[in-house]
């Protein structure tokens, strides 16, 4: 009979488990410095759809209005959000992957040593968006109206609140479950998005990696992130830009509603009608409406500068988190 691993044994799920959440972690961290500028101008380019004038005719010109109105500093306005996100989000993302795909192997009951198909990765990767997508959705809510912060003048001069000001202000006027406002949309975009990003990832890291090694005579190839195949930094960093393009491809349209809708109360608010304040657009609402006032293209606002950015920083996540896995691994 085959002995279990001990609990914190180099294979165990303990272990595995504290490696995803570190490693997911670390990677996350060093991308969000790199596309937090770029981050602030799509959001602050989705906001502005369904506004009666545009504050910005574009990424180009909304990242030098932004420098010249906010200074150097101005263009990581709500940093501290997504960099805690980013924490969470890919610990998350990683570690759910990891555990997913296990879970995959036994309902099909599959060897372990047998690697995963790109289906059966899909599924554990869109299992894995779904569960990110509940604890992104707040720090996103947080981080989305930190961006749009100077857009609207402050009252009396006052210096804009911090986000543990903001994540207060959401409780207290619109409960626990305000903090899920533009749910849906993040859903939407986490479940698809990382469908796309681990299973192209994947894709193309095997593509690259039965390359190399043909060319060097070899003939056994395993999978990347999926397995424990040594990819090439290159080789890493290259699948990654490919999925991060893969991400924001798919349902991009489903992140520019949230967006908007995360962003209603400071760029749109409404007046209220006796004690009662009015309701807020529903998802499906707000995507009507923002069709109507832009059509495809207001849907897509703000994508050209997303793509733009998430090619590199997810060529650095996957440069990292298969570097750490294959020196600590």
């Amino acid at each position: 009979m085959e002995t279990p691993p001990d609990a914190f044994s180099r294979d165990s799920p303990t272990i595995r488990a504290v490696k995803d959440i570190t490693f997911g972690s670390i990677a996350g961290i060093c991308s969000k410095f790199f596309e937090h500028p770029f981050d602030l101008t799509k959001v602050r380019l989705q906001s502005q759809v369904l506004d009666s004038s545009a504050r910005f005719n574009g990424p180009i010109d909304c990242l030098r209005k932004t420098w010249a109105n906010e200074g150097f500093l101005g263009l990581y306005r709500g940093l501290p959000a997504p960099v805690f996100g980013a924490m969470v989000e890919n610990a998350t993302l990683f570690l759910a992957y990891s555990e997913l795909q296990e879970l995959v192997r036994r309902v099909m009951k599959r060897p372990v040593t047998e690697r995963s198909t790109l289906p059966q990765l899909a599924v554990a990767a869109a299992g894995a968006g779904m569960i990110t997508s509940f604890l992104l959705t707040p720090i996103e809510l947080v981080k989305c109206k930190m961006q749009v912060q100077m857009l609207v003048a402050p009252k009396g001069g006052q210096k804009p609140p911090g986000p543990l000001s903001v994540f207060a202000s959401v409780v207290r006027n619109d409960g626990l479950r305000g903090l899920w406002r533009g749910h849906t949309g993040t859903l939407i975009r986490e479940t698809g998005g990382t469908a796309a990003w681990f299973t192209t990832k994947e894709f193309v890291g095997r593509l690259l990696a039965a390359r190399r090694r043909k060319r060097e005579g070899e003939h056994s190839v395993t999978l990347t992130s999926a397995g424990n195949v040594e990819l090439r930094p290159w080789e890493s960093a290259l699948s990654g830009a490919c999925a991060g393009a893969g991400f924001n491809l798919s349902l991009f349209p489903a992140d520019t509603v949230k967006s908007a809708m995360q962003t209603e109360e400071e760029l749109r608010p409404k007046q209220a009608v006796g004690a009662k304040p009015l309701p807020k657009m529903t998802f499906w609402a707000t995507f009507r409406a923002m069709y109507k006032a832009q059509g495809l293209r207001g849907l897509y606002a703000g994508c050209g500068i997303t793509i733009a950015r998430s090619i590199p920083s997810s060529a650095i996540i996957f440069l990292i988190y298969d570097g750490l896995s294959k020196h600590f691994g």
